[in-house]
C-alpha cells in the first residue's frame, strides 16, 4: 500500500503518524520528494482500510499496490535512484559504463585495458576473477589471484571495480570490490542474495538466462529486503529460438523497467549478442530506450583472450563507440 502524506505537515505529524503505522506491525519506506512525501507500507495490509486512512488528516492519497514487488516498484519511490561510487554516478540522471575484459588474465593485461578504457570515458572497471563457465574444462578465473590484480589496475587508475561474486564465502574476499555482480545463472541464488542483502555494497544484478523480468524484479527484491537498496539491474539478453546471436537482446525491457522501476538500468550488449562486431549498434540502441549505463567487455587482444574474446571490443574500437555513446546520452538528457 502506498500512502502519499499532503504536502507541509510538520516532521513531528508524520512522525507520529509513521509511529501509527508501524505499531499495527508494518515496515514503512519512507521516500521523500521535492513537494512530497511517499509512504511505502510493507507488511500484512490486509486488515488496512484504504479509506479509514484517506481521511487521515495528514494524508492526501492512498494506493494498493497490485505487484509483489515493493521497494523496488517506482510507486514506493518516484523519484530515480542514483548509485554512487566516488565520484562515479549511474543513475539519476547519469549514464554510466562499465568496460574491461571478460577475465583478469595478467597484471599487464588488466592494467593496459584499465588505462585505455578509463581515457575513453569509462566510469568503471569491470574484470572476471571467478568465471561460471558452461564446460568445466573451461577457464575459471584466477581466483583470489585475480582480485589483486583487479584491485591493482584499479589504484592505478581511480576506476571503482565490478566483479562477480558466484558463493557466499566469497564475500570475504571482495572488501575492496566496489560493486558486486550477481550473474545471469546466480539472478534466483536466494540464499545468496538474502546475504547481498545485509551488506553495504552496490549490486549489479543480471536477468537470468530464461527469467521474466518481474522475475528479475523479485529478485531484487530480495536484496532490498534485507536492507541494501543500492541495486543495478542489468538486462544481459535472454535465451530464445533464435541462434544467430548468443543470446537476444530484450530491448523493450529497458523502457518497461523503467516504468516499473526507481532503480538504475543498464545493458550488457556483449552478453546479449556475443558477436563484437553487433555490439555497438545495441549499446546505441540501449541508450535510445533510455538505459541509465552499460558493461561492455574490452580486450586488449581479443583473439587470444582466455575468456569471450569474439564479444569483446577492442580498445581502439570501445573509445570510438565513447565518442557516439557520448552524443546519444546528451541526446537523452543523461551526464556521462
Amino acid at each position: 500500500m502506498i500512502v502519499a502524506l499532503k504536502q507541509g505537515i510538520t516532521q513531528d505529524d508524520s512522525d507520529s503518524f509513521i509511529a501509527s503505522l508501524e505499531s499495527r506491525g508494518l515496515t514503512v519506506h519512507i521516500s521523500k520528494g521535492e513537494n512530497q512525501t511517499v509512504l511505502g507500507l510493507v507488511g500484512d495490509t490486509s486488515s488496512l482500510d484504504p479509506e479509514a486512512i484517506g481521511a487521515h488528516h495528514l494524508v492526501a492519497k492512498v494506493l494498493r499496490v497490485q505487484e509483489p514487488y515493493k521497494r523496488a516498484n517506482r510507486l514506493f519511490h518516484p523519484t530515480d535512484t542514483r548509485i554512487n561510487c566516488g565520484s562515479a554516478k549511474i543513475g539519476g540522471g547519469f549514464f554510466g559504463v562499465m568496460a574491461g575484459p571478460c577475465s583478469v588474465e595478467s597484471p599487464e593485461q588488466i592494467v593496459a585495458v584499465a588505462k585505455a578504457v578509463k581515457a575513453a570515458g569509462a566510469a568503471f572497471l569491470r574484470g572476471g576473477i571467478f568465471k561460471p563457465r558452461t564446460s568445466p574444462y573451461s577457464f575459471q578465473g584466477m581466483g583470489c589471484e585475480g582480485i589483486n590484480l583487479l584491485v591493482a589496475a584499479k589504484k592505478e587508475t581511480g576506476l571503482p571495480v565490478v566483479s562477480e561474486l558466484m558463493e557466499i564465502h566469497q564475500l570475504e574476499v571482495f572488501d575492496e570490490i566496489d560493486i558486486i555482480q550477481v550473474g545471469a545463472r546466480n539472478m534466483q541464488n536466494f540464499n545468496l542474495l538474502k546475504e547481498l542483502g545485509r551488506c553495504s555494497k552496490p549490486i549489479l544484478l543480471k536477468r537470468g538466462l530464461a527469467s521474466t523480468v518481474t522475475e528479475l524484479l523479485m529478485a531484487a527484491e530480495y536484496i532490498m529486503a534485507g536492507g541494501n537498496e543500492q541495486v543495478i539491474l542489468c538486462e544481459r539478453g535472454i535465451r530464445t529460438f533464435e541462434s544467430f546471436a548468443r543470446n537476444t537482446l530484450d530491448i523493450a525491457a529497458v523502457p518497461w523497467l523503467k516504468q516499473k522501476t526507481h532503480l538504475p538500468v543498464i545493458v550488457d550488449p556483449s552478453h546479449a549478442t556475443g558477436i563484437s562486431s553487433l555490439v555497438p549498434a545495441a549499446a546505441k540502441a540501449a541508450v535510445a530506450a533510455g538505459a541509465d549505463g552499460l558493461i561492455i567487455e574490452v580486450h586488449n587482444d581479443p583473439e587470444n583472450a582466455l575468456c569471450d574474446g569474439e564479444q569483446s571490443l577492442t580498445p581502439g574500437g570501445f573509445s570510438d563507440l565513447m565518442v557516439t555513446l557520448k552524443k546519444y546520452a546528451a541526446l537523452e538528457g543523461k551526464t556521462m
